[in-house]
C-alpha cells in the first residue's frame, strides 16, 4: 500500500521533466492520475507508460473550458483528491529583452494557468478527506535569477496565490501549497539555453550557481510532491517547499 493509495490526481504538464517524474511516483504510490499536458502524444506516452492508473488528456491551461473539460473527466473517472499545477513556459530576458508577447504568454500559462485550473478544481475538491493542491512555483520567486523577468514575476505570483487560497480554503479541508525548485534538469534547460550564444556554457553556468553541484533532479521534486499530496502531510499549510540544492541558502 503506497502512501496515496485511493487518491485521484490531476498533474498538468505531465507529458515530460517534473509533471512526469510526479505523475510516476504518484502511480507508484498507488494513486491514479490524469496525465495532463498540451502535447497529447507526450501525455499519451507518459500514460502508456503508466498502465491503467493513467489517464491522458490534451489541456490548454490558459482555455478555461478546456480546463473546466479537463477537471470534467477527473469528476467522471472518480472524483479529485490532488492537483498539481505543474505546466509552465519561460524565456531568458531581462525586463527591456523581455517582448510584450512573451510576457503576456508566459503570465498566461504560468500564472492564469495555476488560477483557472485551482478555480475548476475546488468545488470536485472540498468534501474530500486530505485533498490538496500542490502548485510548482520556483526559487525565482524568493530570489533575483538573471535573465528571467517574465518568469520570475510568473513564479511569484503563484507563491502569492498559493498563500491566499491555503488561508482561504483551510478551514474547508483543502490544504495548498508549492513547491520552489532550483535547477532541475529537464527538457526546459536545452530549451532555455538553446538561444544564447555558447549553448553548453550557458548550461554549465546554471549547473555550477547550485551549491550541491548538480542540477535537481526530477524524481526529487516528484518525492516532495508526494510528502504533501500524502496524509503525512496533514499540518502543512500554505508552505513553500525549496528544493534547490542550498541556492536560497547562500
Amino acid at each position: 500500500m503506497g502512501s496515496l493509495t485511493g487518491k485521484i490526481a490531476v498533474v498538468t504538464g505531465a507529458g515530460s521533466g517534473i509533471g512526469r517524474a510526479i505523475a510516476e511516483r504518484f502511480v507508484s504510490e498507488d494513486a491514479r492520475v490524469v496525465v495532463a499536458d498540451i502535447d497529447e502524444a507526450a501525455a499519451r506516452q507518459t500514460a502508456g507508460q503508466l498502465g491503467e492508473s493513467a489517464l491522458p488528456c490534451r489541456v490548454d491551461v490558459t482555455d478555461s473550458p478546456a480546463v473546466a473539460a479537463l477537471f470534467a473527466t477527473a469528476r467522471d473517472w472518480g472524483g479529485l483528491d490532488v492537483l498539481v499545477n505543474n505546466a509552465g513556459i519561460g524565456v531568458a530576458a531581462t525586463v527591456p529583452e523581455t517582448d510584450e508577447a512573451d510576457w503576456d504568454r508566459i503570465l498566461a500559462v504560468n500564472l492564469t494557468g495555476t488560477f483557472l485550473c485551482m478555480k475548476h478544481a475546488v468545488p470536485l475538491l472540498l468534501g474530500r478527506p486530505g485533498a490538496s493542491i500542490i502548485n510548482i512555483s520556483s526559487i525565482a520567486a524568493v530570489v533575483g535569477i538573471p535573465d528571467r523577468a517574465a518568469y520570475s514575476a510568473s513564479k511569484g505570483g503563484i507563491l502569492a496565490l498559493t498563500r491566499a487560497a491555503a488561508i482561504d480554503h483551510v478551514e474547508d479541508g483543502l490544504r495548498v501549497n508549492c513547491i520552489l525548485p532550483g535547477t532541475v534538469a529537464t527538457p526546459w534547460i536545452d530549451r532555455i539555453t538553446s538561444g544564447q550564444q555558447d549553448p553548453e556554457a550557458a548550461r554549465e553556468q546554471m549547473r555550477a550557481r547550485q551549491p550541491h553541484g548538480r542540477f535537481v533532479e526530477p524524481d526529487e521534486i516528484a518525492a516532495m510532491a508526494a510528502y504533501l499530496a500524502s496524509d503525512a502531510a496533514a499540518s502543512i499549510v500554505g508552505a513553500a517547499m525549496i528544493v534547490d540544492g542550498g541556492m536560497t541558502a547562500r
